[in-house]
């Protein structure tokens, strides 16, 4: 019999589905799959180099747990110079980012904890705050408002017990971008009831409209924020597994005491090729991002042609998470439109009680993909 607390943790929604489509494609169906979060780019030439280098010179054992420090430098320069945040490489773990989730939770949420979560909010949020006997407390957010939350919806889900609040901008699943305002009120609200944040930033990089602001760097929250990024979206590096927390000494000691425990450091050779994505050329991600932009106004003016379909223009990341009027649960939506027009989308309901009816729509695929795999939605929803 597996734990309790495994138990109490629902499978993950974008997992599910990517199982199902490897399984209708083994049957020998085609399926056109805008269900998962992974560019569909090559990682950038340069960096292949890099690590090709890395490893032909021999660099395949133990590195120092938090990280070379040739990486830790070259990260607190990049937050320091891009996210505003004051910090050296003493304020760096090197970390996988969802690993460092895992780790936070760990090291800072004991059960009765409460964390504040936007709702509809990422899959593995919940799981990490469950895993820890802790609560997610959900903060309902609308489409009218494009699923960002003020500092005024998330104060009145504060309670005695509230520990910590996850933030995530640019947002998996909705592409939204918290703006200057909304962020300087929850910090301050933050300061006010003593309450920690973590702050996931991984699309920080994938923005088309505004600017990314992170929330360590207003007056008085470097302290108590845990910032989270990455390679994994911004340079094609899902599958090396490389990313970073930025946060104060006393929280890096912390949490990499988990790491000394868990993966004890991240691949060495990947580490020195991550100091060249980071101090190389950058040309490789403006392209990327320049195409992700075409891809996101052609899919948005594509959704939005479908009837009783509504979608809001995302402002960053590479998700639309459109609105539907059909009287089936995303769950079953996904699912049929798997089955029927061979597409798959990720259920809205996946990423909060909000996100029903809603389904997210990864644009990270080639324009005829978009434009096949939403003509066949459209077909498909008219059934309905």
């Amino acid at each position: 019999m597996v734990s309790k607390r495994l138990m109490d943790v629902p499978e993950s929604g974008t997992v599910a589905i990517a199982n199902l489509v490897s399984q209708l494609k083994h049957d020998g169906v085609e399926i056109i799959s805008f269900s998962m979060g992974e560019p569909d780019f090559d990682t950038p030439g340069h960096i292949k180099e890099a690590c090709a280098r890395s490893l032909n010179g021999g660099f395949t054992h133990y590195t120092p747990s938090t990280g070379i420090p040739d990486l830790r430098k070259a990260i607190a320069e990049k937050t320091a110079r891009d996210n505003k945040i004051k910090c050296t490489a003493k304020n760096v773990l090197v970390t996988p980012t969802k690993h460092a989730l895992f780790m936070i939770a760990l090291a800072y949420l004991d059960p009765g904890d409460e964390v504040i979560l936007p709702d509809p909010a990422w899959v593995s949020y919940d799981a990490v705050i469950r895993l820890a006997g802790a609560k997610p407390v959900y903060v309902p957010t609308k489409f009218e408002d494009n699923f960002c939350m003020s500092a005024d919806m998330m104060a009145a889900a504060i309670t005695k017990d509230t520990k910590m609040v996850m933030l995530n901008s640019p947002s998996n699943p909705t592409g939204s971008v918290m703006h200057r305002d909304t962020l300087k009120g929850i910090a301050d609200l933050c300061i006010d009831k003593d309450i920690r944040v973590m702050s996931d930033e991984i699309y920080e990089d994938i923005i088309y409209e505004g600017e990314h602001i992170s929330i360590g760097s207003f007056d008085g929250m470097f302290d108590r924020t845990l910032t989270l990024s990455g390679l994994s979206k911004s340079y094609a590096m899902t599958g090396w597994r490389l990313g970073w927390m930025v946060a104060p000494e006393k929280d890096i000691a912390a949490v990499n005491k988990l790491q000394t425990h868990s993966i004890t450091c991240c691949t060495s050779f990947v580490q020195e090729a991550a100091v060249e994505a980071l101090r190389g050329t950058q040309e490789p991600k403006k392209k990327m991002v320049a195409e992700f932009r075409k891809r996101r106004n052609l899919a948005l003016d594509l959704i939005r042609d479908i009837k009783g379909v509504e979608c809001n223009s995302p402002e960053g990341a590479f998700y639309l998470f459109p609105r539907y009027n059909r009287n089936i649960s995303s769950d079953d939506l996904a699912v049929y439109l798997m089955r029927d027009a061979h597409v798959a989308i990720t259920p809205g309901r996946s990423f909060g009680p909000s996100g029903e009816g809603c389904f997210r729509l990864s644009y990270a695929t080639s324009e005829d993909n978009i434009i096949a795999g939403i003509e066949n939605i459209r077909k498909s929803l008219l059934k309905l």
